[in-house]
């Protein structure tokens, strides 16, 4: 993980952060004996277009994760227990949201549903649910009457009233709550469409802002943000140059693929020259995701409970985590 990721926290005595910072081998040795429930075929069909994990990964480094959040549940769930005696309470205890946030092309669909997979397979967690935040961005016809079509992804382009909404119900144990449902085909939210929510065990929610802040009141009101709600929360890192290189090459892949379908929101990219599109998919990360990534994205970094540092071959170098 690159030395700025801890700046700022330095003082005359030397360097101090609220993380532990571990290498990938070091890692690696954390998984003890929790068993590896995945195949060549499960993460052929989980990872991302452009996203190179393979199972050699997910043993390397997801099983430790998947042990230090089986870890974390069963710690909270003592913890209801406990304070449920405290105060004479009954009732099951609520999900455990997992909060996944990173830049675009970093990899996020891919760690979300791997450790969907691993989770859901794992003994004593029947039942694990996973929702991304892209079916409440406001659809596109309320974003271009509001200008906001080239901030499309940026904090002010979701409707967070309905994003707290949504887990407020989640955290209170109620049934069937419904999540909108997204289109990256229309690039648009499915007018109607939903994704049921039962009171799951765990909920992993994930979007590239999911741990934006915001201003504090000045009366002390209470201003709830979306990981209030977080019981644990993974920021995916990566450097610039490779998160650029990497949306690049996604983009020229999708072009030849996904673009060509006349539905497609991006078919007008499907007949640019291979210099064209090029040129276009450098604009849209120079002007659009990279403005996104500095301003509102990475600043969210030092909050998140979990650090993965990707390299360029999008293999996890270095892991840092939150101090008890």
């Amino acid at each position: 993980m690159s030395d700025d990721f801890w700046s700022g926290l330095d003082n005359r005595r030397g360097r101090v952060s609220p993380f532990r910072r571990f290498s990938a081998q070091e890692w690696t040795k954390f998984r003890a004996d929790t068993p590896l429930t995945l195949n060549d075929e499960d993460v052929e069909r989980l990872r991302s277009l452009g996203d190179d994990v393979d199972l050699g990964e997910v043993q390397r480094i997801y099983l430790s994760i998947t042990r230090l959040l089986t870890t974390h549940v069963e710690a909270s769930q003592k913890l209801f227990d406990q304070r449920a005696r405290f105060l004479s309470l009954t009732g099951r205890k609520v999900p455990f949201i997992i909060g996944i946030a990173g830049s675009v092309a970093v990899g996020k669909s891919t760690t979300a549903r791997l450790l969907h997979a691993l989770l859901a397979r794992s003994l004593g967690l029947p039942k694990v649910d996973l929702v991304t935040t892209d079916g409440f961005l406001r659809p596109n016809a309320e974003l271009e009457k509001r200008g906001l079509m080239q901030r499309k992804g940026f904090p002010e382009s979701y409707d967070v009233g309905s994003i707290l909404h949504f887990l407020s119900d989640i955290k209170s144990g109620k049934p069937r709550v419904k999540a909108p449902l997204y289109s990256h085909l229309t690039y648009d939210v499915l007018a109607g469409k939903y994704q049921t929510v039962d009171q799951p065990d765990v909920l992993i929610f994930e979007g590239i802002n999911v741990l934006q802040a915001r201003a504090l009141p000045l009366d002390g009101k209470a201003v709830p943000v979306v990981s209030d709600f977080f019981d644990f929360s993974v920021y995916i890192d990566a450097d610039e140059d490779d998160l650029r290189s990497w949306y690049i090459s996604r983009f020229m892949s999708l072009r030849k693929t996904a673009f060509t379908d006349p539905k497609s929101f991006f078919h007008r990219y499907a007949s640019l020259s291979d210099d064209e599109a090029l040129d276009t998919a450098e604009k849209l990360w120079r002007e659009i995701n990279l403005v996104n990534l500095r301003n509102t994205i990475l600043p969210t970094r030092p909050r998140a409970d979990l650090v993965m540092r990707k390299q360029r071959d999008h293999k996890i170098a270095e892991v840092a985590l939150r101090k008890l």
